[in-house]
């Protein structure tokens, strides 16, 4: 299933914001920051990346399910899908 940006707008807005926050991360410990500061940035980090990841998963789904009430044979299975989904878990 080809990714397609207008789809995933939102995704990538976290994805990019979850970039910018590893930045942060990376300069905060080579900067010697304070570890608990570092690991709450590094949780949001990871955080930023699921909430991404499960909104790609969910545009799939959709995706999948318009290509069915369209008569189409969708990209995906909802078992691959499905896979893809408890990997983020």
């Amino acid at each position: 299933m080809q990714m397609k940006p207008e789809l995933l707008g939102d995704a990538l807005t976290r994805l990019r914001r979850a970039q910018g926050q590893l930045a942060s991360v990376i300069e905060s410990i080579e900067d010697g920051d304070d570890c608990a500061a570092v690991l709450t940035q590094l949780a949001a980090v990871s955080r930023a990346l699921d909430r991404a990841g499960f909104k790609i998963v969910a545009s799939g789904m959709r995706y999948c399910q318009q290509a069915r009430e369209d008569g189409e044979e969708p990209p995906m299975t909802e078992q691959e899908l499905e896979r893809l989904f408890l990997a983020l878990a």
